[in-house]
């Protein structure tokens, strides 16, 4: 007896008619109209710091990045929940309760760190051998150690 594998079908076709996925699907595009429409009436610097986490029973979750941000738009919460009342989808809102939760990937901080090949780094060091000022001499000795082995 030999095995048959299903025939493949397009993710969009199996989105749309199998139904925990399709019910999965909705929600996700609910959340994403919810998403849309907050954003809307948040301030652009708040805008990658507030998701909508649930909407239900006319109490809306919201997930902030930082306390930081939790603490600004606390203060800004009756003012949203006005604007908010104004769209139909939100005709029965009562309430926006915050709930910080860090981003799950640690961002980088901003800048490169120097990447040197074993060359460039015998190089870099040969020059700080041939350089008096004590100062300038470490921080090229410094750059050197940076080297990444590549063999």
């Amino acid at each position: 007896m030999a095995f048959r594998p299903l025939t493949a079908r397009a993710p969009a076709v199996l989105l749309r008619e199998a139904k925990p996925l399709k019910a999965l699907l909705g929600h996700a595009q609910r959340l994403g109209h919810l998403q849309r429409l907050l954003e809307s009436q948040l301030q652009p610097a708040a805008r990658a710091h507030c998701h909508v986490a649930s909407w239900r029973e006319g109490c809306l979750q919201l997930v902030v990045t930082d306390g930081h941000w939790a603490t600004r738009l606390r203060y800004q919460q009756k003012r949203l929940l006005r604007q908010l009342q104004m769209f139909d989808e939100f005709a029965r809102l009562t309430q926006i309760r915050f709930k910080v939760q860090p981003p799950l990937v640690q961002r980088r901080p901003a800048g490169h760190a120097p990447d040197l090949s074993t060359d460039a780094a015998a190089t870099i060091q040969e020059t700080a051998d041939g350089i008096s000022d004590p100062g300038l001499r470490a921080a090229l000795e410094r750059l050197a150690a940076h080297a990444k082995d590549k063999s």
